[in-house]
């Protein structure tokens, strides 16, 4: 099992300057807003929603739609995935779990979530109009965007996927069949033209309108087996995030419906016992491995795939609103099969080989102190080593530890903080933790 591990966001700018690449974001104060997540455009684009006067919500928002373009090999708009929000002012933990759902026919495409999902949350929570903060993926898909390595690191090892789709290859591939570098400028009218029907039409422009047609039309054609009537009838399920309690910290993990909660509370649960045991205890890093791999003992699985085509982002706003989300295609590129005419690639089935181990192992995570006040706002989407990093950034918090370093747990294939993003807020400041290896981004509005 191949993966690395970043208690944030791997590289941090300021709208308003560069970042020191070697060490912290400067840690604005606790009213500040911050925006963290692995694909730099995007992340600007939601920290300009939030210069705009959005609120978390809003950026996570904006992000997502935002992916969905720059970032599509984990957050197409045909995947799924978990959102917790921290809503401070009634002091509530809500979860929305819109993941990718088998098709009653058990066809190789999934059912997506994300876009209701999202638009379920923004109607709930979001302070912008809706058409306020999709508009930067509609312009990204339409007037294009240069890649970035963030990307092109992620084109670059799922190149067989992208040759394979038409739709994929003529966006991602020059004329010699090969990926298209770092900066290359890229562009989507499908996708451009689907993104413009969802923010002028809304959510049902994806679900029963022309976008749901096409989908069906190439679905069926390719016998992936999904149907209008599921499309229009897919359910969002909301309601408190589940809680686990570590020392001081009240955390708050997906409901153990979900695999993703399952797997987060089980290791929690595990690494909690070992903390507090004399000999395990000692030894922060070794407790977390011994957990993750306990946890992961469960599931009776002895190959992992090295890229679970997922994503995890994070928003914090001035009034203390936090956002944590994790997404995926339950693979890269999921199926790697583009609806056509939409520009859409379909998440693979849940029940398609090990697909489902990509949702089972998002971890979107809150954590507050005994005042209510977020400790920790982020998302692990790498595997289990993404929860095990999480969890990692737990137990030092609780332990009084610096969890601005990278692990060292003695074993090359559990090397702790590399995708993970999250902030993190201690004595009186919130900041986002870098890692000057990785491409992602944070954020603040420059207000």
């Amino acid at each position: 099992m191949r993966v690395r591990l970043l208690v944030c966001c791997a590289a941090a700018v300021a709208l308003s300057g560069c970042a020191d690449r070697l060490g912290l974001v400067p840690a604005p104060p606790k009213s500040a807003a911050i925006v963290v997540g692995d694909e730099p455009y995007a992340v600007r684009a939601a920290a300009d929603v939030m210069a705009q006067g959005g609120n978390a919500v809003d950026a996570a928002t904006a992000l997502y739609f935002s992916l969905s373009v720059t970032y599509p090999v984990a957050a197409g708009l045909g995947g799924g995935g978990i959102c917790l929000i921290h809503e401070p002012t009634k002091g509530q933990n809500v979860e929305y779990d819109f993941l990718v759902r088998d098709t009653l026919g058990r066809g190789a495409f999934g059912v997506p979530g994300n876009v209701r999902g999202f638009a379920s949350m923004h109607a709930a929570y979001g302070a912008l109009p809706w058409q306020r903060v999709i508009a930067a993926s509609e312009g990204f898909a339409s007037t294009g965007f240069p890649i970035s390595q963030a990307l092109a690191t992620r084109l670059k090892a799922s190149e067989n996927v992208v040759r394979l789709d038409a739709g994929l290859a003529a966006e991602f591939m020059d004329e010699s069949g090969h990926i298209k570098p770092a900066g290359s400028v890229v562009a989507s009218s499908d996708l451009a033209e689907s993104l413009a029907a969802i923010r002028t039409l809304g959510v049902s422009a994806f679900y029963s309108g022309t976008i749901a047609e096409k989908i069906v039309t190439y679905s069926s054609a390719q016998g992936g087996a999904i149907t209008s009537g599921e499309l229009a009838a897919y359910p969002i399920n909301q309601g408190y995030a589940s809680t686990v309690q570590f020392g001081d910290q009240t955390i708050y993990v997906p409901r153990p419906s979900t695999g993703a909660g399952a797997f987060a509370s089980t290791l929690l649960g595990n690494l909690r016992h070992m903390l507090n045991s004399a000999h395990e205890g000692s030894n922060t890093e070794g407790a977390v491995v011994a957990a993750a791999k306990q946890a992961l003992s469960g599931y009776g699985v002895a190959n992992l795939p090295g890229d679970f085509g997922a994503t995890g982002f994070a928003a914090m706003d001035t009034n203390g609103e936090a956002v944590a989300c994790a997404v995926t295609m339950n693979g890269p590129f999921g199926s790697g099969h583009t609806a056509q005419g939409s520009g859409i690639t379909l998440a693979k089935a849940p029940s398609s080989s090990q697909a489902g181990l990509a949702s089972a192992f998002l971890t979107p995570v809150l954590a507050t102190d005994t005042d209510g006040h977020v400790m920790l706002v982020g998302a692990g989407a790498g595997g289990p080593i993404g929860t095990a990093s999480i969890a990692d950034a737990l137990a030092r918090l609780s332990r009084g530890e610096a969890v601005t370093r990278r692990g060292n747990t003695g074993d090359p294939n559990l090397a702790l903080y590399d995708t993970v993003n999250a902030i993190l807020c201690e004595n009186g400041a919130c900041s986002a933790l870098l890692d000057a290896g990785a491409n992602g981004l944070s954020a603040s509005p420059g207000r």
